[in-house]
């Protein structure tokens, strides 16, 4: 098993940025792709970006390409997703996620574990 715990969500104006974080308990933090998902209101969740094991790799959603980086410390069992320019069609909550793979996927039923979310608003 593999414990997910995010945090940094908050309300935040248009334009402005968050960096939210997600720190990984129970196996080995390196072993597993971390990927970010977000459900907006009324939406299904969708797939914002994702790392590889060793960090050197990512891929992102097209609506957030050139906003949000994501990032891995596996000394500190740790992703993160910073994301800059923030819009008020990114509001909702974000999740991180690992999968015991070594592939990027976008399909949320690809990922083994999960957190429990932090909440993202964004103000116009």
């Amino acid at each position: 098993q593999v414990q997910l715990v995010e945090s940094g969500g908050g309300l935040v104006q248009a334009g402005g940025s968050l960096r939210l974080s997600c720190v990984a308990s129970g196996r080995t933090f390196s072993n597993y792709v971390m990927g970010w998902f977000r459900r907006a209101p009324g939406k299904e969740r969708e797939f914002v970006g994702g790392i590889n094991k060793s960090g050197r790799g990512t891929y992102y959603e097209d609506s957030v390409k050139g906003r949000c980086t994501i990032s891995r410390d596996n000394a500190e069992n740790t992703a993160y997703l910073q994301m800059n320019s923030l819009k008020p069609e990114d509001t909702g909550v974000y999740y991180c996620a690992a999968r015991d793979s070594a592939t990027i996927l976008t399909r949320t039923a690809a990922y083994d574990y999960w957190g429990q979310g932090t909440q993202v608003t964004v103000s116009s």
